[in-house]
Parts: C-alpha cells; structure tokens; sequence
C-alpha cells in the first residue's frame, strides 16, 4: 500500500500555556518539516497546526506572531479551555480535508520530533497510522509509572486494546483520520479508539526527554479524569464488579444470619452494638460508592444525548491558508505491496 504521490502534511500541536515552550519547540519543528520539504518527503503547503486550548497566557499572541512571520505556522483558537483530547480531535478535524498524513505531538517536545523522519518512512510503507512510544518511563516519578503501568493492565483486563506507553504522538492518514471523526462521543478517549480502527500500523520506539520549559499539563486530578474516561468508555466492567460485590456481601451476610443463629440456639449471643453499627456503615458506603458508579455511567449518557460541540473554535488560520480548491487528492494506493 505504498503512495505513488507526495503527501501534504500538517503537524498538530495542541498548546495550553505553553507561553514557555512555544520560542523554543516551534522552530524546531520548522525545522524538521524545511528538511522534509527539501528531499520532497512532503509538499511545500505542508503546515504546522498549533490549537490553542484556552491558554490564560500569551500563547495565542505568539502563534500569531509566529503566522506573521512564516505561513508554514497556522494556529486554531478555542473560545474557552476544553481539554487536550478535544484539542487533538479539533486539530485533526480542521486538517483532515486538506492533509494526506496528519502528526501529532505535544508542544514541550518531550516526545522526540525526530521520531517524524521514520514515521513519514513507515507511512510511505503503507501504514496508515504509526506509533510513538516511550522505551522507558526513566523520567516519570515512581508513583507515575507504576500507576500508569497499573492502569494498563487494568485496561488490558477489561479487553480494552491500548498501546502501552504511547501517549499523543503519532502519524495517521486521512482515512485513518477520516474514520476517527466519525466517532462521535462528546468526550472521546482517543488512545483506545485509535487501535479499534484497525487500519494497517506499527510502532517506533524512542527516548522521552525531560521537560525544559513550563509545567505539567497532567496533575494527578487530571490523571485520574483520563482514567476513568478510559474505563467508563470502553467498558461496563465496574457496574458488572459492583454486581458481583453485591452478592458476594449477601451471601457473607447469610452465613453471618446462620451463625448467630447457631450461637443464639447454643445460648452463645453477646448483645452489644458494634457489629451493627459497623455493618451499617460498611453497606451504607458500599451502596454510595455502587449509586456514584452507576450514576457516572448516567451522567455520560445525559452529556451524549445533548449533542453539545466538542469545542467552539474562536479563530482559524489553518483552513483560510488553503484556497476551496485546495482539498486533498486521497493518495493512490498500491495494494500489491502489502
């Protein structure tokens, strides 16, 4: 499935605060796509695509800026903050009529962008989409890793197909891309979508470097969001746990009813409190923890079922670059190489 034609691409970089960073990672990837350019890897609309997330900071006063001075650099500007998944989704949303292959990285550049060399060479291979993934977590705390190594394996358990240790960065084709935006959750998990797509692809390994610039755009409550929306999304497994609790409490509290009644024939009860009260209170929380569960799986239908937008967008200066003319050509595949 190799292309016959050279492809247009657009980096997306989803940037929130990143006031810091922009003066340093975004010549960089100027860079990296010039070079692309050069040995016609690409072509020469090929853009760079930074979606601003809402940023408090002078984020969109830089994107500009840099727009200003070299039309290689487009920007999108959400009216509020939305999170980085719709940032992604928004990104490749505004690119996907114009962008045979479609990168994404985070602005810090902790993900390696030279890793987009070998992409771009495994996408002329005929993968549609590419993996980035981390070879080790030696940056990470020991907290973070073994929490996201736990979550993992959870996911694995529920059956969820996700890629361990790849976060955002990866390459996809616009059919790839195509297929991913008619996924139409209010609030996608991206990473378990992606691999459902089941398009041809690979991986390619790299170092994460240490942040140089800035903070973390993922505190632990952010954290445990992703989480959760990881698991509420692709799976009914805690509400089906919460079942198999339920039981498991009745039937302990079966057998507790028979031996009290085996000590009350013996003329063995203690009378006393403690044992009531603190069953009550062990139910009392089991059944709040069982309602918020259930309750979180109501609440996301509730959002689903009012088709609010993903995000609004304030201002664009990727698609106004391209002329209506200007729609891509899907590539010409050859399937016999595959």
């Amino acid at each position: 499935m190799k292309s016959s034609v050279i492809p247009r691409l657009t980096i997306v970089v989803p940037c929130y605060n990143e006031e810091p960073v922009l003066p340093t990672s975004a010549p960089i990837l100027r860079r990296i796509l010039q070079r692309l350019m050069d040995h016609q890897q690409v072509t020469p609309d090929s853009k760079i695509l930074f979606v601003d997330d809402g940023s408090q900071d002078r984020t969109w006063a830089l994107i500009t800026e840099l727009r200003q001075q070299d039309t290689c650099y487009t920007g999108l500007k959400f009216s509020r903050n939305y999170g980085q998944e719709a940032a992604l989704m928004a990104g490749m949303q505004i690119a996907q009529p114009y962008a045979d292959l479609i990168v994404t990285i985070d602005a810090d550049l902790q993900d390696d962008p030279q890793l987009i060399f070998g992409m771009l060479e495994q996408a002329r291979e005929g993968f549609d989409i590419v993996y980035g993934v981390r070879n080790d977590r030696s940056t990470d705390t020991w907290f973070k890793r073994t929490t996201a190594q736990g979550f993992y394996w959870f996911m694995g358990k529920l059956g969820v197909d996700l890629i361990p240790n790849h976060s955002d960065f990866r390459l996809m084709s616009q059919r790839a891309v195509t297929a991913l935006m008619s996924c139409q959750e209010s609030h996608p998990f991206i990473r378990g979508i992606i691999p459902q797509l089941g398009f041809p692809a690979t991986k390619l390994y790299y170092k994460r470097q240490p942040r140089k610039a800035g903070v973390s755009k993922y505190p632990l409550r952010k954290m445990i969001r992703f989480a959760l929306d990881g698991i509420l999304s692709f799976s009914i497994a805690p509400i089906r746990a919460v079942l198999y609790a339920g039981l498991l409490i009745c039937g302990g509290a079966l057998l507790v009813l028979l031996w009290i009644l085996i000590q009350h024939i013996r003329g063995a009860v203690v009378t006393g409190w403690s044992s009531i009260m603190a069953s009550l209170w062990f139910l009392g929380g089991f059944q709040l923890v069982a309602t918020s569960i259930i309750g979180e799986y109501v609440g996301r239908t509730f959002t689903e079922v009012k088709h609010r937008p993903r995000f609004i967008i304030q201002s664009d200066t990727y698609s106004s670059a391209f002329t209506p003319a200007q729609p891509v050509v899907p590539l010409t595949r050859d399937h016999s190489s595959r």
